[in-house]
């Protein structure tokens, strides 16, 4: 079946470019030009993997992709001018699957797109994942990407599901920064040390709001990180 790429990119001769790479490798890519059009697209139409640009004229890539993280956890390929590593940090945090920097060839995004694809599809939910576990005041439904706690369903991004998942299934182990980023990202080498404090810190915030009374269920243990076995 033929995968739909939408296209973000408000420069036509850039967008264009892609759009033609995208076709000769077997791909339907959908172009817009603004992040609200974006946004409006995915609503109605199966997309399988974006491409996106952070300088749009209306909303930033960033900002779409904050949108984009509370309805889905389809990949996102971030294409962006911008080299310096706060915008590729922020990019990842807030759950980009890749990050490419102009100027850059079609072969090499079609090559990432291929990459990403392959390792979404193929992820920690295929088959043969458990569908539903309960540990510790939380149950972790693999099926549908959800982690609830004491009941109520966590909002977390593609990378806090992840990191949550991983010390739910093993409660009391302690995990270095280096092996949470091995098992939450299919490619380690794109994260960074912070990145994991980051995503641990939002996740500590989502779990207070919950139960205000406990006492944080993540604890650092000065080289990494585990989830408390309950008292």
């Amino acid at each position: 079946m033929t995968k739909t790429i939408l296209v973000v990119e408000d420069e036509s001769s850039i967008a264009e470019n892609i759009r033609y790479a995208l076709t000769t490798e077997g791909y339907e890519p959908v172009w817009c030009e603004t992040g609200h059009e974006a946004l409006a697209t995915l609503a109605k139409k199966e997309i399988s993997l974006v491409v996106l640009d952070v300088g749009l004229p209306d909303l930033s890539g960033f900002e779409v992709l904050r949108e984009l993280r509370k309805i889905t956890d389809i990949p996102v390929i971030f294409v962006t001018a911008r080299a310096n590593e706060v915008d590729r940090v922020v990019g990842l945090e807030l759950g980009a699957d890749d990050y490419v920097v102009k100027p850059f060839s079609p072969r090499e995004l079609t090559a990432r797109v291929r990459a990403v694809l392959r390792r979404t599809m193929n992820g920690p939910s295929a088959a043969g994942a458990l569908q539903s576990r309960s540990c510790n005041h939380f149950e972790l439904d693999e099926k549908r990407h959800a982690i609830f706690y004491h009941g109520k369903n966590l909002e977390l991004s593609r990378y806090e599901f992840r990191l949550l998942r991983v010390l739910v299934l093993k409660p009391g182990q302690v995990f270095s920064r280096e092996q949470l980023m091995d098992k939450a990202w299919e490619d380690p080498a794109m994260s960074f040390d912070r990145t994991v404090d980051t995503h641990i810190k939002t996740i500590r915030q989502k779990l207070k709001t919950i139960k205000d009374d406990v006492d944080p269920i993540i604890t650092h243990r000065g080289i990494g990180y585990s989830l408390k076995e309950p008292e």
